[in-house]
């Protein structure tokens, strides 16, 4: 009877859920024993493994968040850590980890994968910055909830001729503001790939009043070089002179917290299921993502020496659109 063991690292998205359960269900279906670790990389090292079962992955296909836990490790990133971590899988006669997290996440799986262990990723981050996935688990689930979010302030803006300032997640990547502006109608998108300066934004925003808009929405990424804190201080120094305010909202964590939708349930079983294959077909040091619309592996040393871009053509769209 072979045993393998699935862990959640970094920073939590809608959908880790559904890929522990599709995990274990796949593997029990093989005759496998399952061992989910908690608190991820730092549960590694500190052997917190346990027994999961059918019923211990119930009910939690539409909850949002992970229930092992997650985090970030430092001491995995030494030799020691991982060597520490290397043991209590050894003592567990664990024969193959399969890792559920984003770039920081898969970078530790290539690390344990070079010792030679057997490793399977499973890409899912919000940030949708990570290689070898057009898109990741809780990548849709967030950005919905960001446009559900833009979508109430615009009402509240236009009842008030006022704009609106909508800081979104995403770490270095904009691709969450991106779509979130396109989707929802931005005036102005802010992006860490395309910097635009604060009097540039004060600029979009008086030719929108002055094309008829009773509201104004600026969409920005939490990593652009002018993000929300800069931006406000800049319009609150200046709004003698510029004539207007700019109302600030940091949606942050929200976008973590929310239960997945049909997309990242669906998106998350297929990537589980496919993980669990690649452990029958003993094919490791891989990451499990999304390519041409089909599930597929991309080697991790891929996926840790490239980095994923987004699409600047439609910030032309955007700004197109916004007229």
């Amino acid at each position: 009877m072979r045993r393998i063991s699935v862990l959640t690292s970094g920073g939590d998205a809608p959908g880790m859920n559904a890929a522990i359960r599709a995990v274990v269900r796949t593997s029990l279906n093989n005759g496998w024993e399952v061992f989910g670790i908690r608190r991820g990389y730092a549960g590694l090292i500190a052997g917190d493994f346990v027994p999961l079962g059918a019923r211990d992955v119930g009910g939690i296909i539409q909850l949002g968040g992970t229930m092992l836990g997650t985090g970030r490790c430092q001491e995995f990133k030494t030799d020691e850590g991982r060597a520490q971590a290397l043991r209590n899988l050894r003592h567990k006669e664990i024969e193959a980890l399969v890792v559920i997290g984003g770039d920081g996440s898969q970078y530790g799986s290539y690390l344990l994968s070079q010792t030679g262990f057997p490793v399977v990723g499973i890409a899912s981050t919000i940030d949708n910055d990570l290689y070898g996935s057009e898109i990741t688990i809780g990548v849709d689930t967030a950005l919905n909830i960001a446009l559900e979010s833009i979508d109430r302030l615009k009402v509240t803006a236009s009842s008030h001729r006022r704009a609106f300032l909508v800081e979104v997640m995403g770490g270095d990547s904009g691709y969450l503001a991106l779509m979130a502006g396109i989707t929802g109608g931005a005036e102005v998108v802010v992006l860490p790939e395309m910097e635009i300066k604060p009097e540039q934004v004060a600029k979009e925003l008086r030719a929108a009043y002055e094309r008829g808009k009773a509201h104004a929405i600026v969409v920005v990424a939490e990593g652009a070089r002018y993000n929300a804190r800069a931006l406000s201080a800049h319009f609150q120094e200046h709004q003698e002179r510029l004539g207007f305010e700019l109302r600030v909202t940091a949606l942050g964590h929200v976008q973590r917290g929310g239960a997945p939708g049909a997309f990242d349930r669906l998106l998350a079983t297929r990537f589980g299921v496919a993980a669990v294959r690649q452990v029958e077909t003993n094919e490791y040091g891989v990451l499990v993502g999304l390519l041409k619309g089909e599930v597929s592996a991309t080697s991790l040393l891929d996926v840790i020496l490239n980095r994923k871009t987004i699409d600047l053509q439609l910030l032309e769209v955007a700004r197109i659109l916004a007229q």
